[in-house]
């Protein structure tokens, strides 16, 4: 009786959202965040998607597991719905099998930094993450793909060349209260030597600029939600390329510890849809942390390529736009 009362005060698209079940494949990694948590997150998640009326079959994570060809699998057999319960390492290797597929990645962060995450306007909080599955915005997002020697990688957050691979992970260390870093901070900085740099943009551009590091976003927050820029879009069909050159070391290290993104003097900002870059001396390449090679990369975007489901509000988006987005619920039923 009390379930009928509750029923009438809800408005009638929720009521026929939630009467159409969604089939999921979860992808549950339970290495990701805090390993001793991951038996309760399960279950907690499972419960969740439960209310919601959402029916996954659930992928646990191991050490040798083919991620790609799991969810590959799920996308042939019909499955619309990609749930990664996991950090941002868990995201990544998902996208590849993702793209501009008929699929729709959903993001249950219980990783350590969940980057993507807070780009996308989800919280770390378990219940508003499954119900964003049901009640978010459907958007498509660009990817950014990059080569350095024989490694090829997608990317949503950022490939970065030289020492800003040092220097983010031990700025973020400081902040959160480990003092030692300052030491190795300033040390970093102090060996540091800057690389000639010979950047093609689109084609058309042409730089030869002298610097300790460089960036190519396509998100607007990385690493330990440092903002690199708040004028990031991840769904303008552009990278956004921002290099470090006539900039001192001190300035570099205030960029760095403060994580409040914009430019200060000696960043420059560039935005293109193809960047290729030659570093001499070399200097080494990753793509959302990840280490591929040194010395050349070349990256393009893949516009609107990935389906996400987001928040409402978006926290990597510089300004509020119309949306043609709409609620997986409304196709990607049993």
């Amino acid at each position: 009786m009390v379930m009928d009362t509750m029923e009438l005060h809800i408005p009638g698209k929720l009521k026929t959202a939630l009467g159409r079940p969604i089939r999921a494949k979860l992808i549950f990694n339970p290495g990701s965040g805090q390993p001793g948590e991951s038996p309760q997150q399960l279950i907690n998640i499972l419960s969740e998607m439960q209310n919601q009326r959402i029916l996954p079959e659930v992928f646990i994570v191991q050490p040798d597991s083919q991620i790609d060809h799991v969810v590959g699998e799920a996308i042939k057999a019909g499955i619309k719905l990609i749930v990664v319960a996991g950090g941002d390492g868990t995201i990544d290797s998902v996208v590849g099998a993702m793209i501009e597929k008929d699929a729709t990645l959903g993001i249950i962060p219980t990783g350590t930094r969940n980057n993507v995450a807070f780009n996308l306007g989800i919280s770390g909080n378990i219940a508003d993450s499954v119900a964003i599955l049901r009640h978010g915005r459907r958007l498509k997002i660009d990817v950014g793909r990059v080569h350095s020697g024989h490694s090829r990688r997608w990317f949503l957050e950022v490939v970065a060349l030289g020492l800003i691979s040092d220097l983010y992970p031990m700025a973020d260390d400081f902040q959160h209260g480990n003092l030692a870093q300052i030491g190795g901070l300033l040390s970093t900085l102090a060996s540091a030597t800057p690389s000639n740099l010979k950047i093609n943009l689109d084609g058309k551009k042409y730089l030869a600029i002298t610097a300790h590091m460089l960036l190519i976003a396509n998100m607007s927050y990385t690493g330990p939600h440092f903002q690199i820029s708040p004028d990031v879009s991840f769904k303008d069909g552009r990278l956004d390329l921002f290099t470090f050159s006539d900039m001192s070391k001190l300035s570099m290290l205030t960029y760095a510890m403060l994580s409040r993104g914009g430019l200060v003097e000696g960043i420059h900002h560039y935005r293109a849809k193809e960047i290729t870059v030659v570093s001499d001396p070399k200097m080494p390449v990753l793509a959302d942390g990840c280490l591929l090679n040194q010395g050349t990369l070349s990256v393009r975007v893949q516009s609107r390529a990935l389906r996400v489901m987001a928040g409402t509000e978006l926290t990597g988006q510089p300004a509020p736009e119309p949306e043609n987005d709409s609620q997986l619920s409304a196709d990607a039923t049993v």
